[in-house]
């Protein structure tokens, strides 16, 4: 039996929209990827942004934090090294004064006579 007329166009119709739905949905489903995709790269960023503050603050707080007793040790040791280097120097230093005949004269100990 062949259809009317009158019933092919609503199913026309119906086929028509049910192309439109489909298609609506298709890109309504890769908008909501894109998205998706689009939050998930803010979130990283933001966990990358907050993974950065937090080092910094970590650091700041280090640098401000009082000396703790191996600090101070450590400090301490690093003095005895540097006045032991400092005492050597001063050691070696007559000996040179004796060997240029006296030792150098100053700009203070040359002021021209008034």
């Amino acid at each position: 039996m062949a259809r009317r007329p009158s019933q092919q166009v609503p199913d026309a119709v119906r086929d028509a929209v049910e192309r439109t739905i489909q298609a609506t949905v298709g890109s309504a489903q890769m908008t909501r990827e894109r998205a998706q995709e689009a939050v998930d790269e803010i979130v990283r960023g933001a966990g990358a942004s907050a993974e950065s503050l937090r080092e910094r603050i970590t650091e700041a707080f280090d640098e401000r934090r009082p000396a703790t007793g191996d600090d101070l040790k450590e400090i301490r040791a690093e003095l005895r090294a540097i006045a032991k280097r400092l005492d050597a120097i001063e050691k070696r230093l007559p000996a040179a004064k004796k060997k240029t005949g006296g030792g150098s004269t100053t700009a203070r100990a040359r002021k021209p006579k008034s």
